[in-house]
């Protein structure tokens, strides 16, 4: 979890925080779900992480289902492992702010059955 200055979420903390810990660099991460409460705020945190905007949100925003954080905070989560279970294992992030000054997320692994 991470807190920062009301409306500077876009820059990643926590996000930041999770690869940390994590000991991912965001160039490893393979999956990315961002839930955010405008699209802009993917444009800035692809800025801020040098990530290709194109590589977030490849199922589509969880904002399609509305902005409740625990619901679609799960929702999210559950979108990464999925996606990394189809791609046959990989790392996934998963972040998402609210309130514009406090943010979660967790970096996720999943191994392919046969690992």
């Amino acid at each position: 979890m991470a807190r920062v200055e009301l409306a500077f979420m876009p820059k990643a903390p926590a996000a930041r925080q999770a690869l940390a810990q994590a000991g991912v660099a965001i160039e490893q991460v393979d999956v990315i779900k961002l839930h955010n409460p405008f699209t802009a705020n993917d444009f800035a945190f692809a800025a801020e992480t040098g990530v290709d905007v194109h590589r977030i949100n490849n199922y589509g925003s969880t904002l399609l289902w509305g902005h409740p954080q625990a619901p679609m905070g799960t929702r999210g989560i559950i979108e990464v492992i999925e996606a990394l279970a189809l791609r046959g294992g990989g790392i996934g992030l998963f972040a998402g702010c609210a309130a514009g000054d406090s943010a979660m997320a967790v970096v996720l692994q999943v191994s392919d059955r046969n690992d």
